[in-house]
């Protein structure tokens, strides 16, 4: 027994040695910005987990003629489940979350690039090609284990009526997040707004949408949320979004010269913001009248709802400085008290009181 754990510690050495001098070759041999985009970190990620798993082939077939390896667990049906086939399904299984992670994360975005798709549809190929491969990992696992899959309808007959009762919520949510994924109502980096919360997609998992808001915190909600709810996107279809500012001066103000100064407003950050559109043109709406003011409003277009903040802000410094430096008043409300006299049979009465 020594001497077989020697063994399997001088093979886990040679082969971190190995691994060792690999990365560094590639490190000598060529600058990384020699590498197509992503090539270099799915090499070396590579060949980090490809000697874990060597290590581990080589413990399942090193120890394959001891019988503590291959000695009886539980039996499923006429099958008997042993350590060496449990090792052998999770051996397939973190092999095919390994590739997936592997290829997703550094494979397939020079693809995207390529082909110019936008963060969304990205997203929506990746989570379908993980879903895929470990889909057919596990069928694969189960049948190398000796699992007949006909023999699974039993079991999936109960886990139906499990989901029908005590996991009907998760399965509406697993299911809406599939609709989400396919019929795309909302993709990741969409800007939304959840219960009066603005905020950006940043994931869609299996059971939930993970939504950032602009203090970057999150927000969890489950996938049946937008399926069954309504939900703002700005970035659905459009991702040009109108700005309406509004903005009150005094009663008596020269109300031309109020719309010409908004519309130099517009033009000013037009030319200093790369967000601002040239079509369609900025307007000025007379609101009416207010109890305290004339009431306009500005309307503005922009290219993405994730400047409507900043530019948003930058028009109402820039409408504060050039109102008071053209004499034009902004308001406030004002409320006009006014006092009258007693008469002294009044106050005599008050004072007999």
């Amino acid at each position: 027994m020594i001497r077989d754990i020697l063994i399997t510690l001088a093979v886990m050495a040679v082969l971190f040695f190995i691994r060792f001098l690999i990365k560094l070759w590639l490190k000598r041999r060529d600058r990384e910005d020699q590498y197509p985009n992503g090539i270099r970190p799915a090499v070396l990620s590579f060949i980090n987990w490809t000697t874990v798993y060597a290590i581990l082939l080589f413990v399942l077939f090193y120890f394959s003629d001891t019988r503590w390896m291959f000695s009886k667990l539980f039996a499923i049906g006429s099958v008997e489940i042993s350590l060496f086939l449990i090792l052998i399904a999770l051996f397939i299984i973190t092999l095919a979350n390994r590739l997936s992670k592997i290829i997703t994360s550094f494979l397939m975005p020079p693809l995207y690039d390529r082909y110019s798709l936008d963060t969304g549809l990205q997203f929506t190929f990746n989570r379908i090609f993980h879903y895929t491969l470990m889909v057919v990992a596990v069928v694969i696992s189960l049948t190398t284990v000796g699992l007949d899959l006909s023999a699974l309808t039993v079991f999936a007959g109960v886990l139906g009526v499990g989901i029908g009762f005590g996991m009907q919520n998760i399965a509406n949510n697993f299911i809406s997040g599939l609709i989400i994924l396919f019929e795309r109502p909302i993709k990741v980096g969409d800007r939304v707004i959840i219960n009066d919360v603005i905020g950006d997609v940043e994931k869609i998992n299996m059971r939930a949408t993970i939504i950032r808001t602009l203090d970057n915190e999150r927000i969890i909600m489950p996938n049946s949320y937008f399926i069954e709810e309504q939900v703002v996107n700005h970035s659905y279809g459009d991702s040009r979004l109108r700005l309406v500012v509004p903005i009150g001066v005094a009663y008596g103000s020269d109300v031309e010269l109020v719309r010409t100064l908004l519309l130099q407003v517009a033009e000013e950050e037009k030319e200093q913001s790369m967000y601002v559109l040239n079509t369609p043109k900025p307007i000025v709406n007379f609101l009416g009248f207010g109890d305290s003011s004339l009431d306009f409003q500005l309307f503005i277009w922009i290219s993405t709802p994730k400047a409507a903040v900043e530019t948003k802000s930058n028009l109402n410094f820039r409408l504060n400085r050039i109102l008071e430096d053209n004499g034009v008043e902004i308001p406030f409300p004002q409320r006009d008290l006014h006092v009258r006299s007693l008469d002294d049979r009044i106050i005599q009465k008050l004072k007999d009181k």
